[in-house]
């Protein structure tokens, strides 16, 4: 655990907070953030939502633990929770390297699709996740006041003391009977006040209150004060509902995209509820996966295709309905064929803890793959559970043969999140043959 700027904490995922003070590994944080995040997670177990954190108990004291969500979590007062990916606990600059590999991952989501990594990298080797988002928006919505704000023209109506546009005859002769010196006029207006412009005012004004980092507090002040003349958005699901795709206003995709983020706080999980703080939490096993799916493309071989989230078979038929929908993570296709199923597993196995623990693997998860090679295989061919690569998991492990399925095989393999590219066996073996017909070498990339 580590202490950043003064109303903030730093944990990674499982970690443990306790109300002040902490002891050991556990993160000690203010008693009213930590009364807030009990009752979110008891108000959140209660209607059945995302389990993000979960109550615990350490030493006799109570405790909440977070669960493999990752993320920015503000509580009411503004204090900030920032929760990394637990690989970072065993990374030689810890919380940095973390913070790196998440908005990595984070880049692989459509949301996020908008994240400069190279900048956001950078920026957080030096500043909190929320921080870097802030600053990403920022950078953002100064790219767009260099090319100009866009403005239209907006119909009015008004009663004006010379003609201007087209006379409203009904209304003027009703408002004006006595007062010849006015006319009651409908016009169009060019103006800068429209929807685009006002949610951008609106997401400035939200996080020039909520940063903390004095460099993105003047730069949001300074935007705001470009933007002066346009007013914040008053409603913002009408304004962004009310956004229309323009010629010439594809610059202004990034900072909405960030404004809808940060003013919706739209997350896959929406476990933290009731206050106006921004929450964003993820899960890192979808996380995982959009990471894995997006790097494997590049490592198969041509006439090969990649499918996210397939799910064309079912378990079983009863009573002449299907049941249990089969949804594999990854499935390689060749011709329309299936040729490989795989799931991504964010678990760190040890390859040293093969008698023991075996490997720390998971019963359940190779009956789910035996499951899916019957189906999408017909118990011929390649299933793949992969895992992150660590220090503990370097190479792959010697491939499970099912023994009632002989042409089946299963194979667990780590990827690389530094190379991105899952790592293959290196052996002869004739078990291997089908792999390297789907994916290339590691000298052919």
């Amino acid at each position: 655990m580590t202490m950043g700027i003064s109303g903030a904490v730093t944990v990674f995922e499982y970690q443990h907070l306790v109300a002040e003070p902490g002891f050991g590994d556990v993160a000690g944080i203010p008693p009213t953030v930590f009364a807030w995040l009990e009752s979110e997670c008891l108000r959140a177990s209660g209607v059945g939502e995302a389990a993000w954190a979960r109550p615990g108990l350490r030493h006799g004291r109570r405790t909440i633990q977070m669960t493999n969500s990752v993320g920015v979590i503000r509580a009411p007062s503004g204090f900030q929770i920032e929760v990394l990916p637990k690989i970072g606990k065993v990374a030689i600059d810890g919380a940095s390297s973390a913070r790196a590999l998440l908005l990595d991952m984070l880049s692989c989501l459509g949301e996020f699709r908008h994240i400069r990594k190279d900048r956001a990298q950078l920026q957080a080797r030096r500043m909190p996740l929320f921080e870097v988002f802030v600053s990403q928006f920022l950078e953002s919505v100064r790219a767009v006041l260099q090319k100009g704000l866009a403005g239209g023209y907006n119909p009015f109506e008004e009663n004006l003391g010379s003609l201007r546009g087209k006379l409203h005859f009904s209304e003027n002769l009703k408002r004006n009977l006595v007062r010849p010196d006015r006319f009651f006029a409908a016009f169009d207006e060019f103006t800068q006040n429209r929807p685009e412009n006002r949610l951008i005012h609106r997401a400035l004004a939200s996080v020039a209150d909520q940063t903390r980092s004095p460099a993105n507090q003047r730069l949001a002040l300074e935007l705001r004060f470009a933007l002066a003349e346009v007013p914040s958005s008053a409603d913002i699901e009408h304004d962004f509902s009310a956004i229309a795709r323009q010629r010439g206003m594809d610059h202004y995709e990034e900072p909405l995209a960030w404004a809808r983020l940060l003013l919706s706080g739209h997350s896959p999980i929406t476990g933290i509820g009731s206050s106006a703080a921004l929450t964003l939490l993820f899960p890192m096993e979808a996380l995982f996966e959009a990471f894995v799916a997006k790097h494997l493309r590049r490592q198969l071989k041509g006439g090969h295709q990649l499918q996210t989230q397939r799910s064309s078979r079912y378990l079983v038929h009863h009573g002449g309905r299907r049941m249990f929908r089969m949804r594999p993570d990854l499935v390689v296709t060749k011709s329309m064929s299936n040729v490989l199923l795989a799931d991504t597993k964010w678990k760190l196995i040890d390859e040293e803890a093969a008698s023991r623990a075996k490997y720390m693997l998971s019963q359940s998860d190779f009956y789910q793959m035996y499951a899916y090679g019957h189906s999408y295989l017909d118990a011929t061919g390649d299933v793949v559970l992969i895992y992150p690569a660590t220090g503990q998991f370097k190479a792959p492990l010697a491939p499970f043969s099912f023994p009632d399925r002989p042409n089946l095989t299963l194979w667990v393999l780590p990827f690389s999140l530094e190379t991105k590219r899952v790592l293959l066996p290196q052996t002869g073996d004739s078990s291997l043959d089908s792999m390297l017909r789907i994916f290339k070498s590691a000298a052919n990339k």
